[in-house]
């Protein structure tokens, strides 16, 4: 390995090895469990001169998801480019190796996942042909899953806590293997609530400053009905809402990014990062710069 290729050690990211004992004491163990188990699980923000190469692979299955930047990786079978919105999964005992893009290095989170019937599980699924790079949208469904499974590692290795952890796992890996039904429960759900779709729109336009009036216009509703209908299902009126959702945002930057303040105002539509800071306060109890100090 060269001397500026790393395995890890990069600011803000996550990772746990689950301990061999564990594995064997929770999942080895257990003909259930063993079906599908978690064995590594990590986040990688902007991950410079990331690299690892396996001349045999590796026995777990990897299946690595790009959200920002790019990498490359090889394969038995070829070399290939993995970009934001994109994925791969690399089959146990086959040689591989990627890494960062120098210039735009990925943000990646990653998952080994293992099973007491590899080889049925890599046929049964084909899972093969997400060795080459995958598109997918982005669903934050697919961060907050991958986060419930990290917390639950993180905090205890119990029968509980593991076993949730790879109760997930389950759901994570759907959201990859099967994106035409996930992508179609989503559309069927916004297209029979209005109200559903509305949420959409402000996750699209979260860089916007929107009114009521422009978000009700949209869904054929007056400002006053559809702050009404909108208070009746979530407790609060559109734009508080919308500022929440801004704010939960900027929460998920302020962990994943190395971005100044002003910059993370920008992206979610605050021209004044003064402000922002004072919007950010008000929701979270503290300043942009004291939440990233406890992260």
């Amino acid at each position: 390995m060269a001397p500026l290729q790393r395995r890890d050690g990069f600011v803000g990211e996550k990772q746990i090895n689950v301990p061999e004992y564990v594995l064997e004491q929770y999942a080895g163990n257990m003909p259930f469990s063993s079906s599908l188990y978690i064995t590594h699980i990590g986040f990688f923000p902007k991950a410079q001169f990331h690299f690892r190469e396996r001349e045999q692979g590796c026995d777990d299955f990897i299946l690595i998801y790009c959200l920002e930047g790019k990498g490359l990786y090889s394969t038995s079978v070829g070399n290939y480019e993995l970009t934001a919105n994109q994925f791969f999964i690399l089959p146990p005992h086959q040689f591989h190796n990627y890494q960062a893009d120098l210039n735009d290095p990925w943000t990646i989170y990653w998952v080994h996942f293992s099973s007491s019937k590899l080889k049925d599980l890599g046929q049964e699924y084909d899972l093969e042909k997400f060795v080459q790079p995958t598109n997918i949208l982005f669903n934050q469904k697919i961060l907050d899953t991958w986060n419930e499974m990290y917390v639950s590692l993180a905090q205890e290795y119990t029968r509980e806590s593991v076993g949730y952890a790879n109760f997930c796992l389950y759901h994570f890996i759907a959201y990859f293997i099967f994106p035409a039904n996930t992508k179609k429960l989503l559309k069927e759900m916004q297209s029979e609530d209005p109200l559903a779709r509305s949420i959409a729109f402000m996750k699209n336009n979260i860089h916007k400053q929107l009114s009521v009036e422009e978000i009700a216009t949209q869904f054929h509703y007056s400002p006053s009905h559809y702050t009404a209908l909108f208070k009746k299902k979530t407790g609060l009126s559109p734009i508080d809402y919308f500022i929440r959702m801004k704010i939960h945002y900027a929460c998920q930057l302020l962990t994943q990014r190395e971005l100044i303040i002003k910059e993370i105002a920008d992206k979610i539509g605050y021209e004044d990062p003064y402000y922002f800071s004072r919007i950010f306060k008000k929701v979270t109890g503290k300043s942009p710069a004291q939440y990233k100090s406890t992260v």
